[in-house]
């Protein structure tokens, strides 16, 4: 599954009558989830699910009829309740953190824009042809080392971009390997996983490196150096730093969920066919 995360991904939060916030700070947060755009990120991910969810069923479940698998990978893909985790998660890692700073930038003009550049970007690597221009077009910015690569390597290497996408990463395919074995489909201890998974680190960085790369040269384009400078320094800033942290650990859990319920969906298929 594509786990790989631009900085400003959208989230969400909804106040319960018994969390203690006050009233400016349930304003800023919401003021902050409006900016942030959840719903449109989830329906990308979503689609990205089907897409990623298709290809798992023509390589592991070759004798499943498409249709069911299709829907039954929809089901998994609900963007009610992929919102309500990530929801849950970012609400828990941002709860009495100060969160004006984060307010202020994402709904200014640079703000607004990068938010819309990300998610366009990400829209756009639906697309296989995209995808594959944007990592040529990355390559070709390495080797003559602009500066709008030089920019984008220092904005991922400043926010830990590509060991957050690994951790991610990893964890989640841990999460299927734990949904195929509780569903049936093979006895595997929880250490010959560990070792399978983290087996796979070294294709995953790669990977999440050119991805990265290649993703954000992609949505930084039309912005102003000066621009991409600020967004940077926003990013090194110890409220950056929060919203970062958070950004990952509430789409990591939606990503363990949706991997445990993929792996789970996967041994149900392959013992109906054993019937």
């Amino acid at each position: 599954m594509r786990q790989v995360f631009s900085f400003a991904v959208a989230v969400a939060f909804a106040v319960m009558s018994f969390v203690p916030v006050t009233r400016a700070a349930g304003e800023d947060l919401a003021a902050l989830i409006d900016a942030l755009r959840i719903d449109d990120t989830v329906e990308i991910m979503r689609k990205e699910g089907l897409r990623y969810g298709s290809e798992l069923g023509g390589e592991m479940l070759p004798g499943v009829n498409p249709q069911t698998w299709s829907d039954q990978v929809a089901r998994i893909y609900d963007t009610d309740k992929m919102a309500r985790v990530v929801t849950q998660g970012f609400e828990t890692a941002l709860e009495g953190e100060e969160i004006s700073e984060l307010v202020a930038f994402f709904t200014s003009e640079t703000g607004q824009e990068i938010v819309a550049l990300e998610l366009s970007a990400r829209e756009a690597f639906l697309n296989d042809d995209t995808e594959m221009a944007a990592m040529d077009a990355y390559e070709i910015a390495r080797d003559d080392n602009t500066a709008l690569f030089q920019q984008v390597e220092t904005l991922i290497a400043d926010s830990d971009l590509v060991d957050y996408n690994v951790m991610g990463a990893l964890n989640s395919n841990l999460m299927f390997y734990r949904g195929l074995a509780d569903g049936g489909a093979f006895e595997m201890s929880e250490d010959d996983m560990l070792a399978d998974v983290w087996s796979q680190e070294g294709e995953i960085r790669d990977d999440s490196e050119g991805w990265l790369g290649a993703f954000l040269l992609l949505a930084y384009q039309p912005l102003e150096e000066e621009e991409l400078a600020a967004y940077a320094e926003f990013y090194r800033s110890d409220q950056g730093r929060v919203l970062n942290a958070a950004i990952f650990e509430a789409y990591d859990q939606m990503y363990e969920e949706l991997s445990y319920l993929l792996g789970q969906a996967v041994a149900q298929q392959m013992r109906s066919q054993d019937l």
